[in-house]
Parts: C-alpha cells; sequence; structure tokens
C-alpha cells in the first residue's frame, strides 16, 4: 500500500506540474484576448446591433498595424514626435511614457536593442552577484590625464520593467556565454530557469566590443 500511495503521489504532482503552466497560460492569453477584444467589442456591437466574439479583437490588430505603418512615414514620424513631446510636458504621463518607451525601444529588434549583452556584476555589495544587462559603455575622464573604460549595465529590481543602471569598469563585469533571450527568460522566471553551469564568452569577441 505504501508503493501504491508512493507511486499515486508522485504521478499526481506529476500531472500538476505538467497542468499548472498549460493552464495558466491558457488563463493569461484568453484574459489578454478578451481584454483586448473588450476595447473595440461595444463599438462593433453598437453598429451590427449583436456581439460577435473575436472581432473588436481582429479591429485592435489592424489597428496596431495601421499605426505601425503610419509611423514609418515621414508624417507618421512627426506626428509621434509631437505627441511624444506632449506627453514629456505633463509630470506623471512623462515618467510613465518614458519608462515604457525605454523599455519597448530596449526589446525593440529593429532598433538593434539597447540590451546588447546579458551580464552578470557583483552588486549591490561585493560578494553579492546580480544579473543584468550591457547598454553601453564609456570612457570617462576620472582625473585630468587619467581614463577609465566603463560600461552601463541595466540590473532589473522589479522583473524587467524597473532597475538601475549601473557604471562598472569593463573588467568587473562577467560574460557569460547565453543570449539577451535567454537573459530575459532568466529574469522573468526569477531565476527557475537558470542553467546548471554558466560558461564564460569571451568579451572581446563580442559585438558589443566592436
Amino acid at each position: 500500500m505504501a508503493g501504491l500511495r508512493a507511486g499515486f503521489k508522485g504521478i499526481f504532482i506529476t500531472g500538476l506540474l505538467v497542468s499548472v503552466p498549460v493552464v495558466l497560460t491558457a488563463f493569461s492569453l484568453w484574459w489578454f484576448f478578451d481584454a483586448v477584444d473588450g476595447l473595440l467589442a461595444p463599438v462593433f456591437t453598437n453598429l451590427l446591433g449583436y456581439r460577435v466574439p473575436g472581432l473588436g479583437f481582429l479591429a485592435s490588430i489592424i489597428l496596431i498595424f495601421l499605426v505601425g505603418a503610419v509611423a514609418r512615414n515621414v508624417v507618421g514620424r512627426r506626428l509621434f514626435s509631437w505627441t511624444e513631446a506632449l506627453f514629456l510636458r505633463i509630470p506623471i504621463a512623462k515618467t510613465v511614457y518614458a519608462a515604457l518607451k525605454s523599455l519597448m525601444d530596449a526589446l525593440n529588434p529593429e532598433k538593434g536593442g539597447a540590451f546588447k549583452r546579458f551580464v552578470i556584476v557583483e552588486y549591490p555589495r561585493p560578494g553579492t552577484y546580480a544579473f543584468g544587462f550591457l547598454t553601453d559603455q564609456s570612457t570617462v575622464e576620472t582625473a585630468p590625464g587619467e581614463e577609465a573604460d566603463l560600461v552601463a549595465v541595466f540590473v532589473p529590481t522589479n522583473h524587467l520593467y524597473l532597475g538601475e543602471t549601473v557604471l562598472l569598469p569593463r573588467r568587473d563585469v562577467i560574460f557569460p556565454d547565453l543570449t539577451v533571450e535567454e537573459g530575459i527568460r532568466i529574469v522573468l522566471s526569477g531565476g527557475s530557469v537558470l542553467p546548471s553551469r554558466i560558461r564564460l564568452k569571451d568579451y572581446a569577441r563580442t559585438p558589443a566590443a566592436r
């Protein structure tokens, strides 16, 4: 009986571990679909006199596509520049817009992505390490006639959406053999998908060093 209970328990736990991610993912997708669909669904309901599930979602996708198409031409870029300037004049909206736009620009592959490398840094104190993303590098004049090569590293403090930017000597930054996409998955999962062994990658051969 003990062996039977142990076997049943193992099967149940396996099913639970497999089912929870599937159910939560399906629920998240449905919630997103329902939320986006609800944005424009009332408009079509008033026009047609009845609700068509998914029509608001489809219209939202088409609208986003049209916004992207407009944003690619000269007139559209100028229009969005004016809108951006307006948001940046509003105290609360300025903070929210700037943070979200910086994040979107960082993840935008067409702009090269602000995240150039996934790195590990000794932060915020010696002996404690944190994941981060290399964003840029610069030579800083520390004293007359003295310079230091520093790299800017974005260290997430709230998943991927908020964080701190620190300047560190290049020699103090660890460059693992992991892509930015793999790094994002590690950060968003809270480290649960962290590889059991992380190998280093020669920084001199990475695109960010050229």
